[in-house]
């Protein structure tokens, strides 16, 4: 599903996603970073924190669309860019269409939850009343080495103990 040249802006917002990422792995949650955008300001930025705050919907995406609605004093966010460094997942995504989020712009797929287009398509489904642009593959090679590297680590660590 791409959409046409990446921008320099989303290149940028994309590598602040990939920070946030870094903080989620140091940590030992998996490296997923997000942050809300509107109009070049970031009005929240999450990372994965599900096993940490004992909650599975502490993923990226929803950690930044707390923030930013706590930012705005409003659930819905028209007009805005969720940047995040893995593809979102059913929940995910019923958040950011509950949230009214404009766009949608990801880097790696997600073979196994993915639901912008690689399990399921939420965001195309015309029986839902809203649907966000979605751009896909925003530096992707660093999205998916970041996760990759993560579990080939998590894997040698489980072996050897």
């Amino acid at each position: 599903m791409p959409g046409g040249m990446t921008s320099e802006v989303d290149l940028f917002f994309m590598g602040e996603a990939l920070a946030l990422a870094r903080e989620a792995g140091a940590l030992g949650e998996v490296p997923v970073g997000a942050l809300v955008v509107r109009d070049g300001e970031v009005l929240g930025r999450g990372f994965n924190r599900p096993i940490m705050a004992h909650d599975p919907t502490a993923h990226a995406e929803i950690m930044a669309l707390r923030a930013a609605g706590q930012a705005l004093g409003n659930y819905r966010m028209p007009g805005c860019t969720l940047y995040v460094t893995l593809e979102p997942c059913a929940m995910c995504s019923g958040a950011i269409q509950h949230a009214r989020i404009a766009r949608v712009v990801f880097g790696a797929t997600d073979p196994k939850t993915g639901a912008c287009g690689s399990v399921t398509d939420l965001f195309a489904e015309p029986r839902l009343n809203h649907h966000a642009v979605v751009e896909s593959g925003v530096r992707a090679g660093e999205c998916g080495r970041m996760l990759s590297d993560f579990f080939v680590a998590r894997r040698r660590r489980t072996d050897v103990a």
